[in-house]
């Protein structure tokens, strides 16, 4: 394993030491160990089937390690209220569009992320609506105001998700397979906004979960590789991403080409 190199005295926003869980019988996760200190951002790669989605339930409490532990933000599991954690922590999943009125103006579904409903019930003040328009242009999206979200192309819809994640000032951001299904054009969109928002000095740390090395944007120096349920390897991004330790990963001959600070792959 590659270790990641940091000095002792940085906080960890996510801490996890020999985290396994079984389920059924099967070993889904085995022996997991990370850390992300404060002030990086990581991508998380896997395969579909790696072990990448019950990783994030356990960071968002919603399941419990069968062994190890999970500290999340400076607080360990088990010992703090994980629903008043997952106030700080933002996630921005495809399952959620699927819960999403398609009918519901973009402004109010991103101001609804401030109160985690689906649906705006709550009474936004004005200076609610003004963070939502403000995030809305920040993410290159503000142009949409007053549509519905149905009447949105897919890339419009994926920034107004983080838009609405973002309104509840998460300390923690994570992007699963945010590009998913996105045409070329999109895609670029999308990812161009997602470097601009981890450039900001302000924005959250932040967790890219893919199984596309070109969508990983050079913010996220970090990458820890996952295979079977387990951390294949961890480090510097451009340390992972080399056509050696990918031929292992993926147990086949790919060489890499890097562009624009951007790993592509190609299969020997």
């Amino acid at each position: 394993m590659v270790e990641v190199n940091r000095t002792n005295n940085q906080k960890q926003v996510i801490e996890m030491h020999d985290v396994s869980w079984r389920r059924d019988g099967k070993t889904v996760l085995n022996a997991i160990d990370w850390q992300v200190a404060e002030g990086e951002n990581w991508a998380l790669f896997g395969l579909n089937g790696s072990g990448k989605t019950t990783l994030l339930n356990m960071l968002n409490g919603y399941i419990w390690p069968t062994t190890g532990t999970v500290s999340v933000l400076g607080h360990k599991y088990g010992e703090v209220d994980v629903r008043e954690m997952r106030k700080s922590i933002g996630w921005v999943s495809s399952s959620l569009q699927q819960k999403l009125h398609g009918s519901e103006k973009v402004q109010n579904l991103v101001v609804s992320g401030k109160f985690a409903s689906i649906g705006l019930y709550e009474k936004p003040t004005s200076e609610d609506f003004d963070r939502a328009e403000m995030l809305m242009h920040q993410l290159r999206c503000g142009h949409l105001l007053d549509r519905t979200y149905q009447t949105c192309s897919q890339g419009e819809q994926q920034k107004l998700l983080i838009a609405r994640a973002l309104m509840a000032q998460p300390k923690l951001l994570i992007l699963d397979e945010a590009a998913n299904g996105l045409d070329f054009i999109s895609k670029e969109g999308l990812l161009d906004s997602i470097q601009e928002l981890a450039l900001d000095r302000e924005a959250p740390h932040m967790i890219y979960v893919t199984h596309h090395t070109e969508e990983i944007v050079p913010p996220f120096t970090k990458t820890l590789l996952l295979r079977r349920g387990e951390v294949f390897m961890q480090g510097d991004t451009t340390e992972m991403f080399s056509g050696e330790i990918l031929t292992d990963f993926f147990e086949m001959s790919v060489d890499v080409s890097w562009r624009n600070g951007r790993a592509w792959l190609s299969k020997k």
